[in-house]
């Protein structure tokens, strides 16, 4: 496997702030969720498009049948994670969707082992624990455990486990094709997916505010071509595991930015859960087993 000319976590860091920007706009969006992932998809894909068809088309050729179905499936569950995730953010707030969405770890440690045979130490679950109980804190004094909260935060932590088997699936795939080329087939199979959907629910494709456009076009440019782009890039070079610690950062910018935006007020649990978040990531970044398998090399 060739080395990258930029180190991975850079590009991750970058990808954490641009996801960051997610909650607060699908909330400004005034949409439906179906429809919001639906744009996002299909703006992602309009952009994408001039820079495919120059330069990446002829390597749809060299796809195998395996790269097919996984390709796909990685973007059935991308469709269903923003549905459920932008579903959640009308029933929890901010700050306890994007926690419960970020507990990428508990799946991904799991999914990596079983898959992948990936190695994990002590020292990696430890960390996990702890970001994930700083992950908690951040949203404990809103987060409920009844009626319409309660549901939005199942509906948050299934869109989790959804996002962890994308980037699992797509960790086998980038290991053989281009980064543009599987992100095109994703998002255009995601795109479908979320076509047929918005038809069985009976949601419009349109009017809508002009406002809600911009979001719409936003939302594919920032989170999705910069934040969920730059993962699938990242994830030859890296484990999904690497990643799923890394987005642990998203809750600490999206409650600071709900903080600004919709009023959302952060209280001393929630910022000495962010210093733990950050604490239990510093942890995994220094694991010397993480930093020596971060470029891993072909068997």
């Amino acid at each position: 496997m060739e080395t990258p000319k930029v180190h991975p976590y850079i590009p991750i860091i970058i990808g954490v702030i641009s996801v960051s920007l997610s909650a607060i706009m699908v909330k400004l969006a005034e949409a439906e969720s179906g429809v919001i992932a639906f744009y996002r998809m299909f703006f992602s894909i309009i952009i994408m498009s001039p820079l495919f068809f120059y330069k990446y088309f002829h390597e749809l050729k060299a796809l195998s049948k395996k790269d097919w179905v996984f390709s796909s499936i990685a973007g059935i569950f991308l469709a269903f994670h923003f549905i459920l995730w932008f579903e959640s953010l009308n029933y929890t707030s901010v700050a306890s969707s994007t926690v419960l969405v970020t507990l990428q770890p508990l799946f991904a440690f799991i999914g990596t082992y079983f898959f992948f045979k990936e190695k994990i130490s002590i020292k990696t679950i430890a960390s996990g624990v702890i970001a994930i109980l700083g992950s908690f804190l951040i949203s404990w004094g809103d987060f409920k455990v009844s009626g319409s909260a309660l549901y939005g935060d199942m509906l948050a932590l299934i869109s989790c486990a959804l996002i962890t088997a994308y980037l699992l699936f797509g960790q086998d795939v980038r290991k053989r094709i281009s980064l543009i080329t599987y992100t095109m087939v994703v998002y255009l199979v995601s795109t479908i997916c979320l076509f047929f959907y918005m038809l069985l629910k009976g949601e419009s494709f349109g009017p809508y505010p002009a406002s809600t456009w911009m979001w719409f076009l936003l939302l594919a440019i920032i989170p999705n071509l910069l934040g969920h782009t730059l993962f699938n890039w990242a994830v030859k070079y890296v484990s999904t595991n690497v990643i799923s610690v890394a987005i642990l950062f998203e809750p600490i910018g999206a409650a600071i930015l709900a903080y600004f935006v919709f009023s959302e007020k952060l209280i001393a649990t929630q910022v000495a859960g962010g210093i733990i978040v950050m604490l239990g990531l510093m942890f995994f970044i220094i694991d010397l087993k993480n930093i020596k398998n971060l470029f891993r090399k072909k068997a």
